[in-house]
């Protein structure tokens, strides 16, 4: 998949079907010629509904199916036959894909299990024929109800990346690096800033063909909980990882000052994000001789708040197998 075709945020315009006319058909037939009444029922408008799909990792197929309905009920028929329900529309998502109300902005609901079906737009019932209004009083009813109207609603569809672990980091520090290195995702890779636009997912192949799934997100600065730079784009990919692989420079000016920021701007965006595991890892850790490290170990070292760090470089392929370790441990403990 290329960086162009990952869409995470799209609009729909939903509308179910309506629901088909009830019949007021009379029986007629050649040696019948007042029959009572033999209208049948509307059938029910279709519905629109999301289904979860673990076989899909982006919302690239709806960047263009900006209008989505589903089918009209068809209506009653004599001889008391029902109408046909007019036919579903099924909208396909990925796992951890949240739907909003585009008004208010409230989440109506989450997809997380693959096959979860959620009708999201009721199609309308189809109207009673004329032979639910026979009674003592009005033997031959020459009227029927109409079908009901179905719904219509705005939403905005947005996809928040299940990924076990997170890449938490300042723009190049090196996260692209790194998952190119440990997995076979091929992210765009480059020496300056935003070079990572859009998210992208590797699988870290562990011991014993085991396997759990990273991301790299775009890098935060400071305000992204207020929406600067790429902001709530970013911000919201954390919240389905279960770990968080904070990731800093070797050569960045204060070390624990940069972890300090970025925790800042996770707690700003979702305090709930500051109880996930976390883990630091010092990048680009080959430009450090022997001595240099163990001064830098020494500044650090108890400054974290008991969250362990190491460091590790992806270049020189130093550090990684201790890396994939850790995270093993901190995904199944």
């Amino acid at each position: 998949m290329t960086e162009g075709n990952f869409v995470d945020y799209v609009k729909l315009h939903l509308k179910s079907g309506k629901g088909g006319q009830g019949s007021a058909h009379m029986r007629r037939e050649k040696y019948i010629e007042k029959g009572g009444p033999d209208g049948g029922d509307g059938g029910r408008g279709g519905h629109v509904i999301i289904k979860g799909n673990k076989n899909l990792w982006t919302l690239y197929h709806l960047k263009f199916k900006r209008h989505i309905s589903a089918g009209h009920g068809e209506h009653g028929r004599k001889q008391e036959m029902s109408g046909a329900d007019g036919e579903d529309q099924y909208i396909d998502v990925p796992l951890g894909t949240v739907i909003r109300d585009k008004e208010t902005e409230e989440i109506l609901h989450e997809v997380i299990n693959d096959g979860q079906e959620i009708i999201i737009a009721k199609g309308g019932l189809g109207g009673r024929g004329n032979t639910h209004f026979k009674n003592s009083v009005n033997q031959t009813p020459r009227y029927a109800q109409p079908g009901l109207e179905g719904e219509e609603i705005d939403v905005t569809v947005e996809l928040k990346i299940l990924a076990d672990v997170g890449l938490v980091g300042f723009p190049n520090a090196g996260k692209s690096t790194l998952l190119s290195v440990i997995t076979a995702a091929k992210p765009k890779i480059a020496n300056y800033e935003f070079t990572t636009l859009k998210p992208s997912l590797g699988i870290v192949e562990y011991r014993d063909y085991q396997t759990f799934v990273m991301a790299d997100i775009p890098g935060i600065i400071e305000g992204a909980a207020e929406g600067k730079g790429l902001g709530h784009r970013f911000l919201r990919h954390i919240e389905r990882n279960s770990t968080l692989l904070f990731l800093i420079p070797a050569d960045a000016p204060d070390i624990v000052e940069q972890y300090q920021v970025l925790l800042d701007e996770l707690r700003r965006y979702n305090p709930e994000l500051l109880d996930k595991d976390k883990l630091i890892a010092i990048s680009k850790s080959d430009m450090l001789d022997e001595e240099l490290k163990g001064e830098l170990d020494a500044s650090i070292k108890g400054k974290f708040n008991n969250v362990p760090y190491l460091f590790i470089s992806s270049v020189a392929q130093q550090g990684l197998q201790q890396l994939k370790d850790k995270l093993w441990q901190m995904l199944n403990n």
